[in-house]
């Protein structure tokens, strides 16, 4: 999901930088709270089917990649207004507006995974310990929702499905993140 910006595209881009230097990018990395009073970073998903990526906090930048599937999991790195800086489970970032997002969460199973052979699974199991019996072996890069973390394990569904999964084995809970 990987797309090469324009010069012009990428000199926008800095030049959007300089104006907003008042938002750096560590501010993202640590667990602060942006303009919006919410946490920076944080996990939410796209709400809307499609999704323009855009390359600067405006309709007046140009789109780098388009979505084209609702509940996939992000992370909001950066607020401006009501633009969302957004980085997807491929590292993508760029930029989308607060109205095509929702906090409803959601997770990739094991996207690092994908493409690496066949008979890779990740278990979702009954409870929330690794002895617990499998309810469902995930492909990597399935999409699912994710009701509760404790830390290690997250309460998911998929398809009418129900089980815990390793917080390790997903992307959309931080490490040690626990809600519900």
């Amino acid at each position: 999901m990987l797309q090469t910006m324009s010069r012009i595209g990428l000199a926008s881009y800095v030049l959007l930088l300089s104006m907003m230097a008042g938002l750096e990018p560590s501010a993202a990395q640590s667990s602060t709270k942006g303009p919006s009073g919410l946490p920076l970073p944080r996990f939410v998903s796209l709400k809307a089917e499609r999704v323009n990526l855009r390359i600067g906090p405006s309709t007046d930048y140009a789109v780098s990649w388009r979505y084209m599937k609702s509940g996939l999991p992000v992370e909001i790195i950066r607020e401006y207004e009501n633009w969302r800086q957004i980085r997807d489970a491929d590292g993508t970032e760029g930029w989308v507006n607060q109205t095509l997002l929702t906090g409803e969460r959601t997770a990739v199973a094991a996207p690092w995974m994908k493409g690496n052979g066949e008979n890779i699974y990740v278990m979702m199991r009954r409870d929330s310990t690794p002895s617990a019996a499998v309810v469902a072996k995930l492909e990597p890069g399935v999409v699912l929702g994710l009701k509760e973390c404790n830390g290690n394990w997250c309460l998911s569904e998929i398809q009418g499905v129900n089980g815990w999964v390793s917080q390790n084995e997903i992307w959309g809970a931080y490490p040690g993140e626990a809600f519900k």
